[in-house]
C-alpha cells in the first residue's frame, strides 16, 4: 500500500471570493499518482505568520470555590441554532496568539487573564480547508476586582461558567437541550475523565 505522504499538491484555483472566506479547486495526486479533485474553504484574512485564529481554554480561579471553565453561547447561522465554545476569534496583523486570546477573551467575557500555554498551530478542519488555530490556555484571577464583574463588549454571546468536574455532563445537558457543542469543548472535556481500566 503507497503511503499517504505520497501524495502531491498540483494546483489551486480560486472558485469564489467573500469578505471573510474564498472557495478554491485543489488539484494534486493521490498516493497511487492518480490526479483529483479537492474543494476548500479558505480564509481570506490569514497572516503569513500565525495561525488564522485563536481558542481560548481559560480556567477562572477564586478563593474558597470550584475553579470554572468559561465558555460562551452564541448563535451561528451555518449551524442554525447557538453553539457551546471556548471564547475565540482572529489573529489580528502584527499579534501574536497570546496578545490575541488575551484581546479575545476580554472583548467576548470581559475578563483579564495570564497566559499560561500556547499550542503550535494545529489544523482545524482539514477536510473542509486550510483555517489553522493555537489554543492558548488562560488562568483567571477571579479575586482580583476587575474579574469580579466582568463586563463584555459582544452583546450577541452569553458567558458561562461551568465548575471544571461538571463539564461533561453539562455539554451533555446543553446537547439534549438543542445547542451544538464545539468539539474542541468535548474532547476538553472528555480528556478531563478519569481513566478507567
Amino acid at each position: 500500500m503507497a503511503s499517504p505522504n505520497a501524495a502531491k499538491f498540483v494546483k489551486e484555483e480560486e472558485v469564489a471570493r467573500g469578505k471573510w472566506l474564498s472557495l478554491n479547486n485543489i488539484t494534486y495526486t493521490d498516493p497511487t499518482g492518480r490526479e483529483r479533485q479537492w474543494e476548500c474553504v479558505k480564509r481570506t484574512t490569514r497572516q503569513t505568520d500565525s495561525a488564522d485564529a485563536v481558542g481560548i481554554i481559560a480556567i477562572l480561579k477564586r478563593m474558597l470555590k470550584f475553579d470554572c471553565i468559561v465558555l460562551v453561547l452564541q448563535y451561528r447561522p451555518p449551524m442554525k441554532c447557538c453553539t457551546v465554545e471556548f471564547p475565540a476569534g482572529l489573529v489580528d496583523a502584527g499579534e501574536s496568539p497570546e496578545t490575541a486570546a488575551v484581546r479575545e477573551l476580554y472583548e467576548e467575557t470581559g475578563y483579564t487573564a495570564s497566559v499560561k500555554h500556547v499550542t503550535p498551530a494545529l489544523c482545524f478542519d482539514p477536510g473542509l480547508g486550510n483555517t489553522t488555530v493555537q489554543l492558548v490556555t488562560v488562568e483567571i484571577d477571579g479575586n482580583d476586582k476587575k474579574n469580579q464583574n466582568p463586563h463584555q463588549k459582544t452583546e450577541f454571546i452569553e458567558v458561562v461558567l461551568i465548575p471544571v468536574d461538571d463539564l461533561l455532563q453539562r455539554l451533555d445537558d446543553y446537547a439534549k437541550s438543542g445547542y451544538s457543542v464545539d468539539s474542541r469543548v468535548y474532547s476538553y472535556a472528555l480528556g478531563l475523565q478519569p481513566k478507567t481500566s
